[in-house]
């Protein structure tokens, strides 16, 4: 699986994965509060607490886990989700590998 097909399809799914399990879930509920006046900007200070972000991780996990039962089980509904996902990621940029992400 090298064609460029495959590999632009690969990227559509992962990027409409990402929006419908991990952009729109708690997080976005995070992101949409208000800045924090103290700790902006600075690196090093934790702006999600260990309850968030294990919401965060399990939510993203359980609609990964439903999309790829999806793609197995109904493919049709699977390619509808990643129709819906991909109104989302329009200015994304494309994704890359973590190894082509180093460069």
């Amino acid at each position: 699986m090298n064609t460029d097909f495959d590999r632009r399809q690969l990227a559509r799914e992962a990027k409409a994965i990402v929006a419908l399990a991990f952009r729109n879930g708690p997080i976005e509920d995070i992101h949409a509060g208000r800045p924090c006046p103290t700790c902006t900007g600075q690196a090093g200070y934790s702006r999600i607490t260990d309850g968030e972000m294990k919401l965060i991780m399990k939510n993203a996990m359980d609609h990964v886990y439903a999309l790829l039962l999806l793609k197995i089980e109904r493919p049709d509904e699977y390619e509808s989700r990643i129709r819906l996902g991909e109104r989302y990621t329009v200015k994304w940029d494309e994704p890359r590998t973590p190894r082509d992400s180093r460069a």
